[in-house]
């Protein structure tokens, strides 16, 4: 199962900072389990909506050279409120480090204005060709993919429209 946690891309400065959206609605079903008659957002789906967030402005700097960006380490993960449905988790996620491979990340949400998460993220990027050259079409497939979803949650006319 694919988790798409970022609706929407807000704002995006590249090698800077990005800000985006996820709405929370009942229809997603991890709801039902997560928990019974109090359905809240997980803490780990809030913290990969930080890493999906941050991994999106690693691909807008990248102009999307990379098929593969993945966690390397999550510190001072703190949580301080829910999520519940009809709310809308706000992130942003500053650039701290940046080098060939990995970007380092101070990134944080908030509901209705109040801290729900924050934590300093290292996320790295990839091909997978780089250790098996037979892996290349398989990049292409995955950044064409990629750039295809970056056109749904970054309209960045739209954006300056709705101001």
């Amino acid at each position: 199962m694919r988790f798409s946690l970022v609706d929407r891309i807000v704002a995006l400065e590249a090698g800077k900072s990005v800000q985006a959206v996820k709405n929370l609605s009942i229809a997603e079903e991890y709801l039902a389990d997560h928990f019974p008659g109090f359905p809240v957002m997980p803490g780990v789906l809030m913290v990969e909506t930080l890493v999906q967030a941050g991994a999106w402005l690693m691909r807008y700097t990248e102009d999307f050279r990379y098929s593969t960006i993945l966690l390397k380490s999550a510190k001072a993960v703190k949580f301080n409120n829910f999520v519940s449905p009809g709310k809308s988790l706000h992130v942003t996620c500053n650039v701290v480090k940046q080098g060939p491979e990995e970007y380092s990340f101070k990134a944080s949400g908030t509901v209705d204005g109040t801290s729900a998460v924050s934590a300093r993220l290292v996320l790295q990027q990839f091909n997978l060709a780089d250790n098996n050259p037979d892996l290349a079409g398989s990049d292409e497939r995955r950044i064409e993919k990629v750039r295809e979803l970056f056109g749904a949650v970054w309209r960045p006319e739209t954006e300056a429209s709705a101001g």
